[in-house]
């Protein structure tokens, strides 16, 4: 039986809201502190995301591996913030005394080295880049190319870059130059979930994503315009309010091909909204341009439905393999509606096909990776940050 003194300093080290799952149930019994720089919307029900949600999760599962974090919220318009968030962070950051654990979000960090850099001298800096810059769709090129020069500054001048992907991994040592010992992967876990029971197992079509051009959607119409003679419906859920203009192409698009009735933007769903709309999808689509890994993907996994999607980035890990070597999923070229539709038809017409993949997704539902697995990761990184900051890079 645990003593008073024991259970006190027990409440006094570990917050209350958090669970240890992976962790043996053991409770650390004195816990180290990182100060976490994220979006101030990450908790925005209106506006989710990959990032955000990573980033939510990873606070709750990091004093099981003996980190207690301290969360900073930084409003502003990342990664192009306006005077007053830059001065935010610039506050936050020098009020954090010398040597602390700092983890930031690449979108917060990346795009501001002039606050980074100097900071970096005498704070223990690691930097969580969930997309590089310079690989939003959609960017003029001058400011893309001017987002990717102060993403490589930044990330030269931290000693530890934290990506969610092999790929991404790869992708930001050759393209940044950067050391591939001070690079690490932390890629995201799933929630094993019921198994979706779907509609009536080939017809009902999931895309869950922001509506911006990198996640392609209007790619997606088309190739659903090219295949209306097959009974598909379909809802994009995602936030609707990210780029407008990109919506109301989406909605022009969707008229134009008559897919009013087939069609629905469904908007930003979170917890019982989104379990819901997983529960009734028999194939989960997603066209985007670019993945560092995709979380819907495995979210679907989760639930042993089967995806259909881009051969982009980190996407390949992400749909993976069942421990029997089936793969769950469809990868199709980007920008290749026509690829799209004659994988539908495929889907539609063969039920071989069909009983393969839900095989394999079930398969590698049963093998996917908690959450547990990355805070480990990540806190493998912040024990291995360089005491002395100033030698770090």
């Amino acid at each position: 039986m645990t003593d008073p003194a024991t259970r006190r300093a027990r409440l006094d080290y570990v917050p209350q809201q958090a669970s240890f799952p992976g962790n043996g149930g053991i409770i650390p019994m004195s816990l180290r502190s990182v100060h976490f720089l994220m979006p101030g919307g990450v908790d925005d029900p209106a506006a989710p995301s990959g990032g955000n949600a990573y980033d939510r999760r990873v606070c709750l599962d990091l004093p099981g591996f003996g980190w207690q974090v301290q969360r900073h919220a930084v409003a502003g318009d990342w990664p192009r913030p306006d005077a007053a968030a830059r001065t935010a962070l610039a506050r936050t950051l020098r009020e954090l005394p010398d040597d602390t654990v700092v983890l930031l979000d690449g979108l917060v960090a990346c795009g501001v080295p002039e606050i980074i850099v100097p900071e970096a001298e005498r704070l223990r800096m690691a930097v969580l880049v969930h997309l590089p810059l310079g690989d939003e769709t959609g960017l003029d090129p001058a400011v893309a190319a001017d987002l990717d020069a102060r993403e490589r500054t930044v990330l030269r001048a931290v000693p530890a870059v934290i990506a969610t992907s092999d790929w991404a991994v790869r992708r930001l040592v050759s393209h940044h130059g950067l050391a591939p010992d001070r690079v690490h992967v932390a890629a995201p876990g799933a929630d094993i979930a019921p198994l979706a029971s779907g509609t009536d197992g080939v017809s009902r079509l999931l895309c869950v994503a922001a509506l911006t051009p990198r996640k392609g959607q209007h790619r997606l119409v088309e190739a659903l315009a090219a295949v209306s003679d097959l009974p598909w419906s379909c809802a994009l859920v995602g936030g609707l309010g990210h780029d407008p203009e990109y919506v109301a192409h989406l909605r022009s698009l969707i008229g134009r091909y008559g897919l009013q009735d087939r069609l629905e933007l469904a908007g930003a769903k979170s917890g019982a909204e989104l379990d819901a709309s997983y529960a009734t999808a028999d194939l989960m689509v997603l066209t985007s341009y670019a993945e560092t890994y995709g979380m819907a993907v495995t979210e679907a996994l989760a639930r042993g439905i089967p995806v259909l999607a881009t051969d982009v980035g980190g996407l390949p890990e992400a749909v993976g393999r069942a421990p029997d070597g089936g793969v769950p999923g469809i990868l199709v070229p980007p920008e290749n509606p026509a690829a799209i539709a004659v994988e539908l038809r495929g889907w539609f017409g063969e039920a071989d096909v069909r009983r393969r993949l839900k095989a394999a997704a079930r398969g590698r539902r049963a093998a996917l990776g908690g959450w547990a697995s990355t805070a480990q990761s990540l806190a493998a990184v912040l024990r291995r940050l360089p005491t002395d900051s100033r030698r770090a890079a």
